[in-house]
């Protein structure tokens, strides 16, 4: 009998399945330095304890995207191990920090799946949420994947296509218990700008760039515990080249958004996603926002902002699809998010 795991294709999945995904993760302080190193992360929340002591936090939590990472990496080898791209997010809520010593685990549901037109590949679609060692939900988002059918003459399952919201409202989102900006350091956190300084339409461009090295992104793929064979196998493509994980993106875009938005502090909120083009090492990266929405929370001090974050490998700023709503070529990444920023 067979012992290794070739991970599942298409038909193996079923509407309401429930997934509980091996490998707990406990978090180390080694665990944000390494990020800080991986990625020009530096915002002050998660840099300084003394900082988010200030902010009424018992102290720095890890970033909430390297949490985000961890979770993602635990689905892997059950829900893309053999998928062909991850397709989107939505509905992502960070509910509560994550500190040095938690301990995650995920679980995932099936909430819809639909074969394509090829009968080839399917579409699968996951809540996935992750748990910390009080078996608390820290965090929770939908994404959808293609994925390769084992027996392409395997009959295709009703498709079922799940009715996920366009953005999380913002009554929804959840702020940190204690987290008070009222006596926020502007100085500190590296710029002056505050909600009421950002306009809804106002765009940014974020002026650096970071150029994707190939170790860099074997090794944060590896601390990820991303287990995806396009990541690390060169000959599972026809091409010879191994994707860069798209959290590698993201986290390398919303680092370089610092400079313009160093006070949007805690992601709180995914609306939406989309992985628009693939990314290889030796890639450029720069990355523009536009503020999508605003609004005012109950914590002292403190508002929500809602951005779009676009990573490209050139090209023209603030620009992200053609006339006939494709994406353009030099477009990474097209992610739209909620965060926490001081009044």
């Amino acid at each position: 009998m067979a012992k290794t795991n070739p991970g599942r294709f298409f038909e193996d999945y079923t509407l309401g399945q429930q997934i509980q995904h091996a490998v707990p993760r406990t978090v180390t302080s080694g665990e944000r330095a390494l990020y800080h190193a991986l990625y020009p992360a530096r915002h002050a929340l998660y840099s300084s304890d003394a900082f988010a002591r200030g902010c009424g936090l018992a102290g720095s939590p890890l970033d909430d995207l390297a949490a985000f990472h961890i979770v993602f990496g635990k689905t892997v080898p059950d829900i893309s191990l053999n998928a062909v791209a991850n397709l989107g997010y939505a509905e992502g809520r960070w509910l509560q920090p994550v500190y040095p010593g938690d301990t995650l685990r995920a679980r995932s549901t099936v909430i819809g799946l639909k074969e394509n037109s090829s009968g080839k590949t399917g579409v699968v679609y996951v809540r996935s949420e992750g748990l910390n060692q009080r078996d608390e939900v820290v965090m929770s988002y939908c994404r959808w994947v293609m994925v390769k059918k084992r027996d392409p003459q395997a009959p295709a399952p009703a498709p079922v296509v799940p009715a996920l919201a366009d953005a999380i409202a913002p009554a929804d989102l959840v702020i940190p218990v204690g987290l008070d900006f009222s006596s926020y350091d502007f100085t500190l956190a590296g710029e002056a700008h505050r909600w009421g300084d950002y306009e809804i339409g106002e765009q940014i461009d974020h002026v650096d760039g970071v150029t994707i090295e190939q170790a860099e992104h074997m090794m944060a793929t590896r601390l990820w515990q991303n287990t995806s064979k396009v990541h690390f196998d060169a000959t599972v493509r026809p091409d010879g080249q191994r994707l860069i994980y798209g959290g590698h993106v993201i986290s390398l875009a919303r680092g370089l958004s610092f400079n313009g938005l160093a006070n949007a502090q805690m992601v709180v909120g995914l609306n939406g996603g989309a992985h628009a083009n693939p990314c290889f090492a030796g890639t450029t990266v720069h990355a523009w926002s536009e503020v999508l929405d605003k609004a005012e929370t109950a914590a002292p001090g403190i508002g929500a902002i809602r951005l779009r974050l676009v990573a490209r490998s050139g090209g023209e700023a603030f620009t992200r699809k053609a006339e006939d709503g494709r994406y353009l070529p030099h477009v990474l990444l097209d992610l739209d998010y909620w965060a926490l920023i001081p009044l």
